[in-house]
């Protein structure tokens, strides 16, 4: 089974003006005479939720131990935080379990009060909430006791029904919890599911939702899932969900192995790749490039201006990975694959200038192009990726000629700019007719120049293109500052695949990605780094750690932060805008 992914915690972004967030900010404590009120970190529109809260003591004072607040209110932060949740149209809607002055439990909306059907809380109590966003009721319990008798996994007598909860008016519920006098016991420890004993103040209840993620005190209701971003829905771009055909895993993936020598399939790419990147991890060998378009054992080399050559390396596409012979798999060996998904088999395009064999991957915005040059200057090739293209690598099939590289970061994306794929330099700038295209490219077509790498007349090309992803691929800048403290670059997603270049001064294709070391918030001696412009072993990093929505540099180093500007492409693990993670 998956991993339950993140749980919710209470978010110190919702923190009040005064108090402390502990114990994995599940409890938040303050001593001030005042309410104060903290929100978790999981929204809710649809579905059906369980968590639970501990209750220190007997309460003298007032609190609210469970409930629910609509974020999308906007008053949170600036008024809650500061207040209780009432409820009231000034503060947004909330649905609460009270405690009051130790006296009676009650439940609490809009400002109404109204006696719960068990006594007040005493220490050693579980509170309980169970939210039915599908049918707009809510119902809270204690110690395995419902109120009002009510049975959260048939529907029958809830807390609270409709109203707010089933309006037409769109909603993001949050857990609260809140607290007013000044001591700390009456402040409420969370459970989202993450653990039963409450830090070990009560003994493990070890029970799951129905997909088997939780931990907690007392069994989920039917149907009412843990507030984890396993359970969160499927989105329907590309998304993280295993059973989804847009799950990043099913259009990039990077795997390592040992070579035997030849006839090596090599499995766990979790697809059938159309573009695969391979590179001796152990000693100093080329990149070699395959594609289905250009068809097996037919390879291109990313640090060689060499034409394409016909080789015994990848014999075959296979479901799940792919076959090397004895070329690029010499036995002892270590390698690492690089695996694209575009389209499978391609098909004519005749629709620009220049006639090209497309094959696409619309969800992943990726296109193998193979067509032969015109000669002439403005002529399209069709895309086919529907938006603009955030980067393209072109190299020239038939003779040797450098691996001509347009990027989108570079100087505000200017046309007739580019690097060389094969080399360290920096870019090339304002190149006129002698760069790749003859105007930006568009959402439909690229339009080239006559220049050798990309057009010459009757030689053959491949080029590969892609766009940007939301979640899943970005193509961008920074700048570097020479500094250890170095740029951190916001994503969007755990890098599964990064490379950086420096693109005004001279630096090499560095290339880190998730399997050869490295993982989230890594030292800063790893991952391991790979050059797709020389044939280098694997080399020690200088300095790069990944996180779960970007990356940062922890160097100083001029091959990766110098005081220029930075171009990078990563391909995605995991997406941070989804939550459904694993």
């Amino acid at each position: 089974m998956a991993s339950s992914g993140n749980i919710c915690t209470l978010n110190p972004l919702t923190q009040p003006n005064s108090g402390t967030f502990s114990e994995g900010n599940l409890l938040f404590t303050h001593t001030s005479n005042a309410w104060r009120t903290t929100a978790g970190t999981h929204g809710m529109r649809t579905g059906k939720w369980y968590w639970e809260s501990y209750q220190y003591e007997s309460l003298s004072g007032n609190g609210f131990p469970i409930g629910v607040y609509d974020i999308d209110s906007g008053q949170f932060v600036k008024d809650q935080a500061g207040d209780y949740p009432s409820g009231s149209s000034s503060r947004g809607p909330a649905y609460s379990a009270y405690s009051n002055s130790g006296s009676y439990a009650s439940r609490y909306n809009a400002g109404t009060e109204t006696n719960m059907t068990f006594s007040i809380g005493v220490s050693g109590d579980v509170w309980q909430c169970a939210l039915d966003l599908d049918n707009g009721k809510i119902w809270f319990g204690k110690n395995n006791s419902w109120d009002n008798s009510g049975n959260p996994a048939t529907g029958d007598s809830p807390s609270y029904s409709g109203g707010q909860l089933s309006d037409s008016t769109p909603r993001t519920w949050v857990p609260v919890t809140c607290s007013y006098n000044d001591s700390s016991s009456e402040n409420f420890p969370q459970n989202f599911g993450q653990d039963s004993t409450f830090a070990g103040r009560i003994s493990a209840g070890g029970n799951a939702d129905d997909n088997g993620f939780g931990d907690f005190k007392y069994a989920p209701p039917t149907g009412f899932l843990a507030l984890c971003s396993g359970n969160l829905p499927i989105s329907d771009d590309i998304d993280p969900a295993q059973t989804d055909d847009n799950y990043p895993g099913k259009n990039f993936n990077t795997v390592i192995y040992d070579s035997t020598g030849s006839g090596q399939n090599i499995t766990g790419v979790g697809f059938q790749p159309d573009l695969v990147w391979v590179k001796c991890r152990s000693v100093a060998q080329g990149n070699g490039l395959f594609d289905s378009n250009r068809g097996t054992s037919k390879v291109l080399q990313s640090d060689a201006t060499n034409a394409e050559n016909t080789s015994s390396g990848l014999t075959s596409f296979d479901s799940d990975g792919y076959t090397m012979g004895t070329y690029y798999n010499q036995s002892g060996r270590e390698f690492v694959g690089w695996c694209w998904k575009a389209g499978g088999t391609a098909s004519s395009d005749a629709s620009g200038d220049i006639t090209v064999s497309r094959s696409t991957n619309d969800a992943a915005k990726f296109s193998i192009l193979t067509y032969t040059g015109s000669g002439s200057s403005g002529n399209t090739i069709a895309h086919g990726l529907g938006v603009k293209p955030a980067m393209t690598i072109i190299k020239q099939r038939n003779s040797s000629n450098g691996w001509n590289v347009w990027h989108q970061g570079n100087n505000d994306g200017d046309y007739d700019s580019f690097g060389e794929l094969n080399s360290s330099s920096s870019w090339y700038q304002n190149q006129g007719s002698n760069g790749p295209f003859s105007a930006a490219p568009g959402t439909d077509y690229l339009t080239l120049t006559a220049y050798g790498q990309v057009n010459n007349s009757s030689d053959t090309y491949v080029a590969y293109v892609w766009a940007d992803v939301e979640g899943f691929q970005k193509f961008g800048k920074f700048e570097g500052n020479s500094d250890n403290f170095g740029p951190f670059v916001y994503t969007g997603f755990r890098p599964r695949l990064l490379f950086i270049k420096n693109s005004e001064s001279t630096s090499p294709w560095t290339v880190y990605d998730g399997e050869r070391g490295g993982g989230f918030n890594n030292a800063p001696d790893s991952p391991a780094q790979q050059f797709w412009d020389t044939g280098l072993a694997d080399h020690t990093s200088y300095g790069l750690e990944i996180f779960s929505n970007g990356f940062k540099l922890v160097t100083s180093n001029a091959t990766v932060n110098s005081s220029h500007t930075w171009l990078y492409g990563a391909w995605g693990d995991v997406p941070f805008k989804y939550n459904n993670t694993f």
